[in-house]
């Protein structure tokens, strides 16, 4: 057994020793000229162009259907954050920030949509295996978070479906960044 007092005088030896390291790594500087972009900061940004905009319809959970536009290159459910900030009915979760680790962004498509996005991607294993976790699921269901807006998707349907279970937190809806 190591005395207690000789343990901490290793740890205080160790921790003076990566001192000085720790103090140049600090006064280095780096300057980016990029702008800052966050989680969903991109879909806050407007289109650039209107050659840009994909005009959709999304059916919200109550049936009630929505003219709702975004751009190419969104991700869809960063999209769904922004939109619940203007309308509320237009929830879409992802508790797991779009890692694949979650079903919370389950979306429900029309069948054309579908077929589209399998011909341009074809279904990864890892969002097969989310799916079965999902509630409401379909033979169209997707997860939002892995799905990016192209010109293609323009005048898509993409349902909500009738609830959504976060395995995670029960009871606990967290909000979007």
């Amino acid at each position: 057994s190591v005395h207690p007092q000789t343990s901490s005088m290793v740890l205080r030896a160790l921790a003076n020793r990566w001192r000085p390291f720790a103090a140049r790594q600090w006064r280095r500087s780096f300057v980016s000229k990029s702008p800052v972009m966050l989680h969903g900061s991109r879909e806050k940004q407007p289109p650039s162009s209107p050659d840009e905009v994909v005009p959709f319809t999304v059916i919200d959970r109550g049936g009630v259907s929505h003219e709702v536009k975004g751009k190419v290159g969104d991700n869809l459910l960063y999209l769904f954050h922004h939109l619940q900030d203007h309308d509320d009915k237009l929830y879409l979760e992802g508790a797991c920030e779009a890692s694949l680790a979650c079903s919370t962004c389950h979306v429900i498509l029309d069948d054309d949509t579908y077929d589209k996005l399998l011909d341009v991607k074809e279904l990864e294993e890892e969002e097969e295996d989310m799916l079965d976790m999902a509630t409401c699921l379909t033979a169209t269901s997707r997860l939002g978070c892995q799905i990016i807006l192209t010109k293609e998707l323009s005048g898509m349907t993409v349902t909500l479906p009738a609830f959504s279970k976060n395995f995670y937190v029960d009871g606990h809806i967290p909000q979007p960044h």
